[in-house]
């Protein structure tokens, strides 16, 4: 029985308010342009407000860590001797 139900062909809709849209769809897409524009028009004006680069002025201060150091890598002792190994 449900299985009857379920194969009908529902037929084409047919009728004198077939294919008309409400104006609420209408009230609902102008809504949804409004809050579009205005969050890019938010949008440029934080754009425009970031800086060309992001590169620091002076460098100096960072250098002395970027220059030969490997990320992760285990900091010597200070004393010349090796770093003691992890017990397994």
């Amino acid at each position: 029985m449900i299985l009857a139900l379920l194969a009908q062909d529902p037929g084409t809709p047919t009728g004198p308010e077939f294919g008309k849209a409400s104006p609420l769809g209408l009230l609902i897409v102008l809504i949804l342009l409004a809050g579009t524009v205005l969050l890019v028009r938010s949008m440029n004006k934080h754009l425009k407000g970031l800086p060309e680069t992001f590169e620091p002025e002076h460098p100096e201060p960072d250098q002395k860590a970027d220059d030969g150091t490997d990320p992760g890598a285990i900091p010597e002792t200070g004393d010349g001797a090796a770093p003691p190994k992890p017990a397994p």
